[in-house]
């Protein structure tokens, strides 16, 4: 009797990875792609990979899928997949995740953009393309000291991991990247070869040059052949004398952001964003940022609330609408930096968040998103350590959000550079 079926794209690697543990382990399970009345009924987010098994019982989410396909898989048969302890078990989440969100996250949107899947756009490129080199020094590190990601022994870990980085080394990576971190390239050399992957890696290589996104180039108009040449040079009217001629008017200026009249800071944003991208954010980027950036002649901080948390639903849909706040405020982007997280869970979660804004008043740098005035922002004193404390959590994500005297796990966020 068949266990259940599996629905999904084998070309995503959330996907795929499941597929072959339903392979390896030899389950009971059906694969699809066809998203068939059962799917449509069951799963109306219509996300994959989704999994609809016996009884009636769903899930969705690779992460949750990959756990309970390898709990119906006896013990012996495993291999130490989910480590040997407690302990190694939540490391390999704690990857699992890292991979899944993170570094998939910032991956899939350069390579659509490359592929010409959705539109080219050089400021998101930058930033996803920033994070995915953040992700994969972090990952360079642990492996130079490691094997393999969690303890000396393969586990399910370096599996998803290795899936989802065989999709940049595929496509947006390529040979230079692998070059670029070397412990990742041995490492992924190894763990493409275990019996695991049933042959799938063994004629992998990465191509010696990544894809990159080549604007379209733009057509020429064609010549009209209605008339001869001779007859339109005859139609042609007689240039008028130099002094008769009327200037052209003038292109309508560009109107400037009101934040320019302040001038140019002593501190630039530029530095700062280069440091909290490149460097440990408590250790390094926070010391910095309060030594060298924070003027509060030039600059002032923000407490900014979403006035409507109780209508907020699932976490990644408030995280997605954090996402189009922060585009509709690119205007801005060189005169503010700041965080919003998404703190809670599912149908209990709010955004809040910290922003340095270049001058004294809020307004002229949000005021450029329609949306603005869905949030409350509340002017911060930087003398305060409160004040420090809550700006550090804010751009670190590394602690709880207090909440009307409550602790909220942070679910989610986004970073405005």
């Amino acid at each position: 009797m068949s266990l259940g079926t599996l629905y999904g794209k084998n070309i995503s690697p959330r996907t795929f990875i499941l597929i072959d543990i339903i392979k390896h382990f030899k389950l009971d399970i059906k694969v699809t792609e066809d998203e068939d009345s059962a799917y449509q009924s069951k799963f109306p987010l219509k996300k994959t990979p989704a999994f609809i098994g016996e009884k009636g019982y769903t899930l969705t989410e690779t992460i949750a899928i990959a756990s309970y396909f390898l709990s119906l898989v006896p013990k012996d048969k495993l291999g130490g997949l989910l480590g040997k302890n407690a302990q190694q078990y939540a490391s390999i989440l704690q990857y699992l995740s890292l991979m899944n969100q993170e570094w998939l996250d910032a991956l899939v949107p350069i390579f659509y953009m490359a592929a010409g899947k959705i539109p080219f756009n050089k400021k998101n490129n930058d930033e996803f393309t920033s994070k995915v080199h953040v992700i994969a020094k972090l990952l360079d590190e642990r492996l130079s000291n490691f094997t393999y990601l969690v303890g000396e022994r393969l586990t399910y870990a370096d599996l998803y991991s290795a899936a989802t980085i065989s999709l940049g080394l595929k496509t947006v990576l390529a040979a230079p990247f692998l070059k670029q971190y070397p412990n990742i390239n041995r490492w992924f050399n190894t763990v493409s070869k275990a019996p695991f992957w049933e042959g799938e890696f063994n004629d992998f290589k990465a191509p010696a040059e990544p894809l990159t996104f080549t604007p379209p180039k733009k057509e020429k108009k064609e010549k009209s052949n209605a008339e001869p040449a001779a007859a339109k040079k005859e139609a042609a009217p007689k240039k008028a004398a130099p002094a008769e001629e009327e200037p052209e008017p003038a292109a309508a200026p560009k109107p400037k952001h009101p934040l320019e009249a302040l001038g140019k800071p002593k501190a630039p944003l530029d530095e700062w964003k280069r440091v909290y991208s490149n460097e440990e954010t408590r250790e390094v980027a926070l010391p910095w940022f309060w030594k060298n950036q924070y003027n509060p002649e030039e600059w002032s901080l923000w407490k900014v609330d979403y006035k409507y948390n109780d209508e907020l639903t699932l976490t990644f849909m408030s995280n997605n609408l954090v996402g189009g706040f922060f585009n509709r405020l690119s205007a801005s982007t060189k005169y503010m930096f700041g965080c919003l997280v998404v703190y809670g869970e599912n149908n209990n979660n709010g955004i809040t968040g910290a922003f340095l804004v270049r001058g004294q008043d809020h307004v002229p740098a949000f005021d450029v998103a329609p949306d603005w005035e869905s949030y409350e922002f509340t002017k911060l004193d930087g003398s305060k350590e409160e004040t420090k404390e809550f700006v550090d959590n804010m751009f670190a994500w590394d602690k709880p959000v207090e909440v009307n005297g409550e602790k909220r796990e942070i679910a989610d966020g986004k970073v405005f550079k």
